[in-house]
């Protein structure tokens, strides 16, 4: 008689353990400090402490230990079954929409009905998959290391699912070779359009570490195999994600400064020590001179608890973020090599400063325009940020504009303070203001429906506009050079040209250009663009010289102004004539120039 099994009965759902809450069972089993501890004083006078045993050699175990352990392992047992990240994503939107590689053998999956079921995949699952999904029928796509391996996912043009990928990276690791190999699934050659991609982490600061190490690593591995250091993260991570780079160890030593001066508000300097076992006090009453490591004092920040963590965190992220600032707006700071995209880039006249004597190599400076439509955030993109509840829309009264406030990076001044700061997000660009001056702005809250036709309108006006730049690039023959160019704004870029031209070199500002050129002896024949020179005004708020006054970046009421300086009195009248305007603040009258027409107004001043 043939022995069949009978089949199981229907159920609701299944009896899965899918947690990895046993492993966490077993360590605090193993590793919990049960072990009675006796202390003693060495022939050094040392305070120390030994395991105790008793006359038959066995541990002493202390009781007290031991309850504390069970009652965390049954509150820990208690607690619910904690889904994965991929469980969830395809129970919320189901099998028929989502494309798993990930090469597992078999998943629980819910039915139309609400049954759960085991589902068996095999080997040929995965090319199954992925084939649907270039397809389009399935539009979300879930792959691991596993399913990651010799497949593409990018929106190549010879697949009918061309719509930009929205990458987001969650459970990086730590290899950043694997981390690369995962990221280049969705962004490759031949392509309708490059993916987004989104790091993943939750409001937890301590997870800055792991974030940071993934962006030194990568960092390092661009600098290894490309030459370069932004080829590794492809732009993915912001310097200030770095927590083991100069500027972190800086802040760091700055933290601990005001942490034993004592104007840190997240800790005082002795619970600091108690709660993570740093002795950071030195002889003679001041700091250790061998303060901890960063990587060693991130470790142990890790240990304390979500809302000391976060404090913490808030103040030295804030250190960095101001001296990640001050390196941008200096000039100073090192983004790799960066491309110049454009819609049109055409090189107007090129300068030769330099030949090799030996090898004949040329070094030029290059005067490029460049032109690009302006991309305005769109309405329904602002709609998706407003849904943050933090976010509000606000109006400007005086210009009619339209922008959405939020919090943002908040800075830690050389006292200890917290400087709170909003950044207002514009149809086309982004700016950031205190939060205790931004009362004195002119910015209202306002209702839906107003600025819905404020920001809409404003991206009507922009979306036909275009944006037309003077720079200048320094390119060819560079090392030799090297010496000659400004030790600040060392902006490594790559551009291709309308004629196909392939170019790499340093980007120079307008004003520095005259200089550059009369220390090679040709500056009579370089071009400078006196727009240029406005338009780095405007964007680094640097000041330049025009004629015997000078051309600065002033914030005035929240709006960005060009303000001249050094203006005589007497000369008011000629100056107003030449299209310039005043305002009087704080009894102090004040010179204005009109960004649309600075160009012409500072040339006939200048003449």
């Amino acid at each position: 008689m043939e022995n069949r099994r009978k089949p199981a009965p229907p159920a609701a759902t299944l009896d899965i353990n899918c947690d990895c809450k046993e492993f966490l069972v077993d360590y605090l089993t193993a590793a919990f400090p049960v072990r009675q501890m006796r202390i003693y004083t060495d022939d050094s006078g040392t305070v120390r402490s030994e395991p105790m045993i008793d006359e038959a050699g066995q541990p002493v175990l202390c009781r007290e230990a031991i309850a504390m352990r069970d009652q965390l392992l049954e509150q820990l047992c208690a607690l619910p079954v904690i889904g994965s990240a991929l469980d969830h994503i395809i129970g919320h939107f189901g099998t028929e929409a989502v494309a798993e590689v990930t090469g597992r053998s078999r998943r629980i999956i819910v039915d139309a009905d609400g049954r759960q079921r085991i589902e068996r995949r095999s080997a040929r699952t995965n090319l199954a998959e992925t084939d649907i999904f270039m397809r389009g029928e399935k539009r979300i796509l879930i792959f691991s290391d596993a399913g990651g391996t010799g497949r593409s996912y990018h929106a190549s043009l010879d697949t009918p699912n061309q719509s930009r990928r929205i990458h987001y990276l969650l459970e990086p690791g730590w290899r950043a070779d694997a981390a690369i190999q995962g990221l280049g699934r969705t962004h490759r050659t031949h392509q309708a359009c490059p993916p987004l991609f989104r790091p993943v982490s939750t409001d937890c600061r301590g997870e800055r570490r792991f974030i940071s190490t993934i962006a030194r690593r990568l960092d390092s591995l661009g600098a290894l195999t490309r030459g370069q250091r932004q080829t590794g993260g492809q732009g993915l991570f912001d310097p200030r994600d770095n927590l083991e780079s100069d500027f972190a160890r800086e802040s760091l030593d700055q933290w601990f400064r005001l942490l034993f001066q004592g104007k840190l508000q997240s800790v005082r300097f002795d619970q600091f020590q108690s709660l993570t076992g740093l002795n950071l006090a030195g002889e003679g009453g001041g700091l250790t001179e061998t303060l901890p490591t960063i990587q060693r004092w991130l470790n142990r920040i890790l240990a304390l608890r979500i809302d000391l963590q976060n404090a913490i965190f808030d103040e030295y992220l804030g250190l960095i973020e101001a001296r990640v600032e001050k390196a941008r707006e200096a000039g100073t700071l090192d983004l790799g090599v960066e491309t110049i995209a454009a819609d049109r880039i055409s090189i107007l006249d090129r300068t030769v400063i330099r030949r090799d004597p030996v090898s004949g190599a040329e070094t030029e400076i290059l005067r490029i325009e460049t032109e690009e439509r302006y991309r305005p955030l769109t309405l329904e993109r602002a709609h998706w940020l407003l849904a943050d509840p933090e976010a509000r829309g606000l109006i400007n009264p005086r210009s009619g504009k339209a922008a959405i406030c939020r919090p943002t990076f908040s800075l830690t001044d050389e006292e200890g303070r917290t400087v709170r700061r909003y950044e207002l997000v514009r149809p086309t660009r982004t700016e950031r203001h205190r939060q205790d001056l931004f009362a004195e702005t002119h910015w209202t809250d306002v209702d839906r429906a107003s600025f819905d036709e404020a920001w809409q309108a404003e991206c009507d006006a922009m979306a036909a506009q275009t944006r037309t730049q003077i720079i200048y690039l320094v390119t060819g023959l560079l090392l030799p050079v090297w010496g000659k160019l400004p030790d600040d704004h060392v902006q490594v870029w790559r551009l291709t040209s309308d004629d196909g031209q392939s170019l790499l070199g340093r980007l120079i500002p307008a004003p520095l250009v005259e200089r550059i050129a009369s220390a090679f002896g040709i500056a009579a024949h370089v071009a400078i663009d006196l727009g240029a020179r406005v338009e780095h005004v405007r964007t680094s708020g640097e000041i330049m010289p025009i004629g015997s006054l000078r051309l600065k970046r002033a914030l005035v009421a929240g709006d960005q102004r060009l303000e001249l300086l050094d203006w005589k009195s007497d000369a008011l009248p000629h100056l107003k004539a030449a299209g310039c305007f005043t305002e009087i603040i704080q009894h102090r009258t004040r010179l204005f120039v009109p960004p649309s027409r600075a160009v012409e107004i500072l040339g006939e001043i200048a003449g």
